[in-house]
């Protein structure tokens, strides 16, 4: 009975540790309105802007060909530079400290919530699906790693 509750228990966990790791890459079960793949290389992104319609879900798909971790954060000007900043403040300005984020909230942008990021090391893809909000007129999308977006890590969305 005692191996029954463990058992339980370890599946329980992993299923929850799964659907964490799932809602955390921004994979939901939301109706995915195009695909548009990224490639993150050491300092810049391609595209470098995109146009999206409010209310639409794009399922990002982005390839890491560098030699560095990237970040990929979509926000308004404001919470990006607050988000930097953070990254600054957290490696001591070497970009040695981030790591998934290292566990800080991500900044709010006047359009409000959570800014949707995900973190790429070398040679990953990774996916983020994003649904377009309505109340704004463009945001971007940039790498805030400390030196990366002054280094061009960054680019706009269009509405």
């Amino acid at each position: 009975m005692r191996k029954t509750y463990l058992t339980l228990s370890l599946m329980t966990i992993s299923l929850i540790t799964l659907a964490s790791a799932s809602l955390a890459a921004g994979e939901h079960n939301a109706d995915v309105d195009r695909t548009i793949s990224f490639e993150a290389g050491d300092m810049w992104f391609d595209p470098e802007n995109i146009q999206v319609t409010a209310g639409e879900t794009v399922k990002f798909e982005i390839s890491n060909t560098g030699n560095l971790e990237h970040e990929f954060v979509i926000g308004d000007k404001a919470a990006q530079e607050e988000h930097r900043i953070m990254m600054q403040e957290m490696s001591g300005g070497h970009g040695d400290a981030h790591g998934e984020h290292g566990g800080h909230d991500m900044a709010e942008g006047e359009h409000g919530g959570q800014m949707p990021s995900i973190t790429i090391g070398p040679g990953e893809t990774k996916i983020l699906v994003w649904t377009a909000p309505s109340n704004v007129e463009s945001l971007e999308y940039a790498c805030n790693i400390p030196g990366h977006y002054e280094s061009g890590m960054y680019g706009d969305i269009n509405f």
